[in-house]
């Protein structure tokens, strides 16, 4: 079954569809009031996500286990999460913001 990635004006959504037609199905059933933006069928089926963009390759420590504890402290406000990562990892924010929100982004 191929793999589709679909762009709507809310969401990027990778599912597995027999065809477009079906891939529109699924984002219609899960996301009633998203238009879609961008439909592609993956040329492989699987989907890799470089950590490097998303700004996570710190040996340091753990983005994702700090972020994540932030992020159920603060009951997924983006904001309030940002600036507990800060206050525990004392970094800027530019680097709090790509890790809360790559983060939201793996659905934590």
């Amino acid at each position: 079954m191929p793999l589709f990635e679909v762009e709507t004006n809310s969401h990027i959504i990778i599912t597995w569809a027999e065809d477009e037609k079906a891939a529109r199905s699924v984002v219609a059933d899960a996301y009633p009031y998203d238009e879609i933006a961008r439909l592609t069928k993956r040329p492989r089926d699987t989907w890799v996500i470089s950590k490097g963009v998303l700004g996570l390759t710190s040996p340091d420590l753990s983005p994702c286990a700090v972020a994540r504890e932030c992020l159920s402290r603060s009951s997924g406000d983006k904001v309030n999460a940002i600036r507990l990562y800060r206050m525990e990892t004392g970094s800027d924010l530019e680097h709090a913001r790509k890790a809360i929100e790559s983060n939201m982004v793996m659905g934590w």
